[in-house]
């Protein structure tokens, strides 16, 4: 019982840490992010540095807070291949709210600031949108196949507007992250897919295939990255109270030329059935490789 209280004075204290934290680091981002409407380019790009800057420290304290509070003992193979001064496509597994947590840790400082695209209408979420606006998370627009049957004038118009947001990322690196399966691993989502993979539910092609049609030439490499348990797959709040014992992370990195290499071809995914059974295929096999590499860093009881 002891034990248990302690956790959770070390998970409340932890959590005061994070708030206070994020409430420290947002407040010069929104007060940067109004400079950022001066329409003036070499100025914006210096103040989007700033503002990386903030994002960067405000992550750095978060990760000084898990290591004093947390006795997890991190297993981690592949970093040495990664740089900040490089563009990547981030894909991982994903089984719990943790993951962003353990990612944002092993990649801080070492690639560009993670960002993820998000829906148009989610910029004006309260303070958070701003936030994001001001951190260049790209907007991304699409329009259902309904909505173009009728205005058949916007087809492609939804793909040229996030190309034309994603233009600032020629000039600065830039990570985007995205979680193929397009949500956490559960048992009950697994059996409902009848998903052919054992610790993965299906992959989905279609998130790959719209950051790359956006971003065209500018990302190079594709960072894989895999996460383990052995504990069993944890909750925020034991994560912060220090329950989780051990976390173990693979990362392969693939040059995004060898996807094109192989039959990609971004400008007609969406416009080519057979380029995306094409593509499918070779994400499905790719999956294939993260199962088995799960199944061993699972049974592993050594370092990787």
């Amino acid at each position: 019982m002891l034990k248990n209280l302690g956790h959770h004075l070390l998970g409340s204290l932890s959590v005061i840490i994070y708030f206070v934290n994020t409430v420290f680091w947002t407040t010069p981002i929104l007060l940067l992010s109004v400079c950022k409407l001066i329409p003036f380019a070499p100025s914006r790009r210096f103040i989007t540095y700033l503002l990386d800057g903030c994002a960067t420290a405000w992550i750095g304290i978060n990760n000084l807070n898990q290591r004093l509070l947390s006795n997890t003992q991190w297993q981690i193979k592949g970093l040495d291949q990664l740089s900040p001064r490089d563009w990547y496509l981030v894909v991982a597994n994903h089984q719990s709210w943790v993951d962003i947590l353990v990612l944002q840790r092993i990649f801080n400082r070492k690639i560009p600031f993670l960002k993820f695209f998000l829906k148009k209408e989610l910029i004006w979420v309260p303070v958070l949108g701003l936030a994001w606006w001001a951190l260049d998370f790209p907007f991304m627009r699409r329009y259902s196949k309904s909505f173009i049957a009728k205005n058949p004038h916007m087809k492609g118009k939804d793909m040229e507007t996030t190309r034309q947001a994603c233009e600032k990322f020629k000039y600065k690196p830039v990570s985007i992250m995205n979680f193929v399966e397009g949500t956490r691993f559960t048992q009950p989502k697994h059996a409902a897919q009848q998903s052919p993979f054992t610790h993965l539910l299906k992959p989905r092609a279609g998130g790959i295939a719209f950051v790359l049609s956006a971003m065209g030439d500018q990302l190079h490499k594709l960072i894989d990255v895999t996460i383990v348990y052995p504990g069993g797959v944890p909750s925020y709040w034991d994560f912060v109270c220090g329950r989780v014992k051990e976390i173990r992370v693979d990362v392969m990195v693939t040059p995004i030329k060898q996807i094109v290499e192989g039959g990609f071809y971004s400008d007609t995914y969406f416009s080519d059935p057979a380029q995306r059974a094409r593509f499918q295929m070779w994400l499905n096999q790719r999956w294939t490789q993260k199962d088995q590499l799960l199944a061993s860093m699972n049974s592993s009881q050594t370092p990787l």
